[in-house]
């Protein structure tokens, strides 16, 4: 047996062993999941050439707000009031100069990174990165354990408590599952923009604080603002190699 059915094996056994975990899990009614990541149409298929990413220049970013709304609309994400267990796929955070007193305020969310910790955890093969560097989540098969939310190194990730209502058919999501950034797969394979991209875009215009493009394309208006003006990486100390770079810290 090669090691990559033994692996298979193994989670197999895990997923049949944990059928009381899982119980917990459940789906709104009419909701089909075909798997958080949607297939490209045949004649495009995802691909390796391509490495889709974000940069985020910290600063031009004011603390609109505008990711955010954008990115829990499109979702569906609603808040309860516990902002300690609420779900964030995108969240704004502040960083101080306690020198100067300097404050820069720049999103933070999954950063797609191409060696995830989240999937070399992820029992049952849940959390996995594509082809194309996104990192996504496959709701038919995560069974909650959270190890993904404590190996991700940015708290990118959440757990859903709440019995959900009123879902959004291109984002299926599930009670006891985890779930994060997606960077709008959906739309992505659509041929479109992410929708925090998008949101950013139409508040600020051409001083947007966020791009989207791939990372590989030379000629990409990310790679050509990455060339000129830099990206830094969040604790790049790890060596994640992640999709999402920031200017200006």
């Amino acid at each position: 047996m090669t090691t990559e059915n033994k692996i298979d094996l193994y989670r197999r056994n895990f997923v049949g062993g944990a059928a009381t975990l899982a119980a917990g899990i459940t789906i709104a009614p009419g909701v089909l999941l075909t798997g958080v990541a949607q297939a490209k149409p045949a004649d495009q298929p995802v691909s390796s050439s391509v490495r889709w990413g974000m940069l985020v220049n910290a600063n031009k970013c004011d603390d609109c707000g505008a990711c955010v709304t954008a990115c829990n609309e499109t979702h569906g994400l609603v808040g309860h009031g516990r902002p300690e267990t609420d779900a964030q796929w995108i969240r704004t955070v502040k960083l101080r100069d306690k020198t100067t007193g300097h404050v820069e305020t720049l999103p933070v969310m999954c950063q797609h990174c191409e060696t995830p910790p989240c999937a070399d955890v992820c029992p049952t093969g849940a959390s996995f990165r594509r082809a194309d560097g996104i990192v996504l989540v496959d709701k038919h098969i995560c069974i909650g354990c959270r190890y993904c939310m404590m190996a991700c190194p940015y708290k990118a990730r959440s757990f859903i408590h709440e019995t959900l209502t009123d879902q959004k058919p291109h984002a299926p999501r599930g009670k006891g599952t985890v779930e994060s950034c997606t960077m709008c797969v959906d739309r992505v394979d659509n041929g479109e923009q992410p929708a925090c991209v998008v949101a950013c875009a139409g508040e600020h215009g051409e001083d947007k604080a966020i791009t989207f493009g791939d990372m590989k394309d030379p000629n990409s208006e990310i790679s050509q603002l990455m060339m000129k003006f830099g990206g830094k990486q969040i604790r790049a100390d790890l060596g994640l190699n992640t999709g999402v770079r920031y200017q200006g810290l």
